[in-house]
């Protein structure tokens, strides 16, 4: 029914998530982003921003033509609003939701992400930005550890798509410079989430993909060299 266009990182590993927890069917299509498969026509006719993950889906609602969707807090909205689950049909808890959900696409993932390339892949380490971003993130996991205090989930007491986008973001913590200890109610979280058979299952599903080399020299140009000219080539 799904067609994932997926490379195992943490926006990717967002949606096999879900995709596991709702039981669909799906099929895995590599979008090797190191290797440029990004910026193929076909895929930047799904994802004109030139960024996995991004899906079709072959038997949409309103049973027209198939329907593709990019960026994963779109993605994580679609299927939720498809199939029924994990996004409450209320209207206070649809908006508590959906505010945790664009908490992690406009701070969590973006901080973390700017994190990750400063500590792992700069060319030479910058002090100021080093510190910067792991003070961002350290930041974050503190709002994120405050927030689930008393809740079993972000949004309370069921599993919803602001966890799935979160937790992805959360695996790397040591990567990205924190201490889960220092956040005993993220930690609580994260255990749980991790404990989860349909979590095995989506990190199994990216296993083989992530033994490749994630970023290779030349895979750095493609990720971290684009301009507008390169993406209109």
């Amino acid at each position: 029914m799904i067609d994932l266009h997926y490379w195992p990182t943490p926006n990717g590993h967002k949606i096999t998530l879900f995709l596991e927890e709702a039981g669909l069917d799906y099929t895995i299509h590599p979008v090797d982003i190191s290797a440029g498969d990004q910026f193929k026509p076909d895929f930047l006719a799904m994802s004109p921003n030139n960024r996995m993950p991004a899906i079709v889906d072959r038997a949409p609602a309103d049973g027209g033509e198939p329907v593709s969707v990019f960026e994963s807090g779109a993605i994580l909205i679609y299927l939720a609003e498809k199939t029924g689950k994990f996004l409450p049909a209320d209207l206070r808890g649809r908006k508590t939701v959906l505010e945790w959900l664009f908490w992690q696409v406009g701070g969590l993932g973006p901080m973390a992400g700017q994190n990750h390339h400063f500590v792992q892949y700069a060319p030479e380490q910058i002090p100021y930005a080093i510190d910067r971003y792991v003070k961002e993130t350290n930041r974050l996991y503190g709002v994120l550890n405050k927030r689930l205090a008393g809740r079993a989930f972000i949004a309370g007491d069921e599993l919803t798509i602001a966890d799935m986008a979160c937790y992805p973001w959360v695996v790397p913590h040591e990567r990205q410079r924190q201490n889960l200890a220092d956040f005993p109610e993220l930690k609580r979280w994260f255990e749980a989430i991790q404990a989860r058979p349909a979590t095995a299952r989506a990190y199994e599903k990216g296993a083989e993909l992530a033994k490749r080399p994630s970023v290779t020299d030349e895979g750095k140009k493609i990720l971290f060299g684009q301009t507008a000219a390169n993406v209109q080539k």
